[in-house]
This record gives C-alpha cells, structure tokens and sequence, in this order.
C-alpha cells in the first residue's frame, strides 16, 4: 500500500477495464479512484470511491486501519465516481461521520434515498479546520470545479493538498507517461469550462503551505509542482501552451482531407510552429478538444453536408464553446460541390466564442483541390503562421 507520508496512506483502486470515463472520453490507460487515509488520534478517510471498485476499496481501508475505526469521512466531491461507496462505508462503519460542505451532504442525499447522511455529517465551508490530534485539516471552497459542492482539503501538518478532480489525470498512479497529455485531456474536456473558477480556488491556494498534492485521478505529485502549476494557470486562463495549429478536418470522400493535408505542409514550410493534423472522423473529439487548448491556432476544414456543417466538425466546434474555448487565431476552408456553406457555418459557431480572430482568406474548394486553389491555401498559411 502507497505511502504518501508516513501518517498519510493511499488506499485507492484501479480501474483497468472501463472503456468511456463518463460514457464519454475513451480511456486507452484505465483510470484509478484515489482515497487516502490519514492515521492520526483521529483516522479520516479522504473520499471513497466509484461502486465498481467498493469491495476491493474496502478491503484496502480495512488493511490500513487494522484494528481501529475511521472517526471521518472526508466528502470533497459527490460525482458517483468518487461517492459511489458513500453509503457501504458508513454502513460498515457506524460511528463514522461525514465531513463536508453542506451543499455535497445535500446532493449526497439524491444519491443516497432513505441514508442518514445529515444526521451524521460535520459541514465546513470555506476556511473551516478540523483538528485530527497531530494534523489540522483546513478546507477550501472549489464551488464549480467542476460541480458546486466541491472542497479541497489541506493537510497542514504533513504539507499535502487534497485537490478533488484538480491536477487529476485519465491515468493510474503507477503510470509512467507523462503527465501532461492524459492530465490536459481531462482537465479541458471535464473542468475546462470553469477556468475562473479554477483561478478564484487558485488564488486562494497561493502562498499555503503543500508540498504534495494528491487528487482524485491519477498520481500522487511530489515533484516538479511548479510545472503543473503553470499548466493550470495556463489552461484557466485558456493560453496556449505552445505556438502552432491544429489542422482539423471532417472529410467523406478524400477532398476535403486532401486539401487539410496540404495546408499543414505549407503551414510548416512557413514556419507557423507545431502542426498537428487530426481527422475529426478517426479521432476522438476529446482529445481534438485538448490539443486545441494547447496550440496557439486552429485551421478548421469541413465539407458542406446536407446544406449544413457535417456533424464531425459541428461536433467538434459544439465542445469548443461548451468548454469556453476563446483567444485563438483561426483559419477555415470549406468544400462544395455545388452549394458550399461550411465556412458561413464554422464562421457563425466560431462567433459565439470569445476572442477568435478569423484570418483571410476563407478557402473554398469545390469537390477537390485544384491547381488553382494552391494560391489561397498558400495565403491561409501565411496567415496562420504570421500569428505569433
């Protein structure tokens, strides 16, 4: 069993056969629900878990506590993927009680029909401590990161951050990828939106005393804390990581896509910085989504369909605005074979996004890249790479 310190122990699980984090994102690494036992005069437990993994997680916390009886259960987030095995825990343990904001022992009640979470729950709200004998737990608001009951909890005496889905990952601890790709994935497509809900729990985290940080998904973060720091920062503020631009491209026959792979040619010869070329037909949205966040520019190219946007790219643009996305340079080109209307429409979901500059020229091609588009398409990529 992982120690994170050597009063604090992980005793989460791993989830290696879920195929869709929330029916939705594809998990190509599993994911873990992370729960954490702090031993103490009084033993708090920090989450449970998701109730595919109730039996193995209890069987983790009985081992950690041997022969003593956890006094808290520390709620920071009631999505059922950390609350699921909420009520198999205080079934077990009686005298157990709950600690949390008094919006999650409200919400835990949906989950929990006829459970007596109220009548055994400590609330706290934001700036509140609970003093276990040799650490003091001091508690932060997150409302809206991503749901509005969430909380984090800092462990002062061992310097460890409890940060709910914050800094998470679509990864297992013992994962060694990288951390970046996986945790930017998660962090755009689940928190993404609520970038100024992320600065507000950022801000009032500056300046306290965490050397860990320990979150729901993923690894424990010992290291290097300031490099994920700045990622956050940079993703809440929706930044670019890095100078360059997402090609994306929803093509049926191949004419579309043909002229999506000519333009990211001539966007390196011009030097615009990382290219990525992504068809949005083979690709999932989730992760077209993370790498729009990373790059500076998109180049967007769709084929009229049904005298409309075809449903790939109008996909892919509906998650943008769902998330917030705002402050990117953007290119587009569209194709007809009689009646092109996909850069009208990429133009107008565009426009309801904050701050998205639209370069010239629209490109329209007409079934296939002709010899005579080749100047357009060149100017595009200028365009795009003369936007630092």
């Amino acid at each position: 069993m992982l120690s994170v310190t050597s009063h604090v122990r992980f005793i989460g699980v791993d989830d290696d056969n879920l195929d869709l984090f929330e029916s939705q994102y594809p998990l190509v690494k599993g994911v873990s629900y992370n729960s954490y036992l702090i031993d103490d005069e009084s033993v708090a437990v920090v989450d449970a878990v998701d109730v595919r993994r109730c039996s193995d997680w209890l069987a983790n916390l009985s081992e950690a506590l041997g022969d003593r009886s956890p006094d808290y259960l520390i709620v920071q987030h009631v999505e059922p993927d950390h609350s699921g095995s909420v009520a198999a825990v205080l079934d077990r343990y009686p005298g157990m009680k709950v600690v949390a904001t008094a919006k999650a022992v409200e919400m835990l009640g949906n989950f929990f029909e006829g459970a007596d979470i109220a009548g055994r729950s400590v609330t706290v709200k934001d700036g509140d401590t609970l003093s276990l004998g040799r650490a003091t737990l001091k508690f932060f608001t997150a409302p809206m990161v991503h749901w509005p009951e969430v909380m984090m909890t800092l462990d002062e005496a061992d310097g460890v951050l409890f940060s709910a889905d914050a800094f998470g990952t679509f990864a297992m601890p013992s994962s060694t990828e990288p951390w970046d790709d996986e945790a930017r994935r998660y962090y755009c497509n689940i928190v993404g939106k609520y970038g100024s809900n992320v600065k507000a729990v950022m801000k009032k985290l500056a300046g306290q005393p965490f050397n860990i940080v320990a979150p729901l998904h993923g690894p424990v973060l010992k290291e290097n804390l300031a490099h994920y720091w700045l990622l956050y920062e940079k993703w809440s503020n929706y930044e670019p990581e890095t100078r360059g631009v997402l090609v994306a491209y929803a093509s049926v026959y191949g004419g579309t896509a043909e002229a999506a792979r000519r333009l990211a040619v001539m966007l390196r010869e011009e030097g615009a910085g990382d290219v990525v070329l992504m068809d949005l037909c083979r690709h999932d949205v989730s992760y077209a989504v993370a790498e729009a966040f990373r790059l500076s520019g998109l180049a967007l190219c769709s084929v009229t369909y049904d005298a409309s946007l075809f449903p790939a790219m109008h996909d892919f643009l509906h998650h943008l605005q769902m998330k917030n996305m705002r402050g990117r340079t953007v290119g587009l080109v569209e194709n007809g074979s009689w009646a092109p209307v996909a850069g009208k429409l990429m133009a107008d979901m565009l426009s309801k996004m904050k701050d998205m500059t639209v370069v010239e020229p629209r490109v329209t091609i007409r079934s296939r890249l002709h010899d005579g588009d080749l100047p357009a398409l060149r100017e595009l990529a200028k365009a795009l790479a003369n936007n630092k």
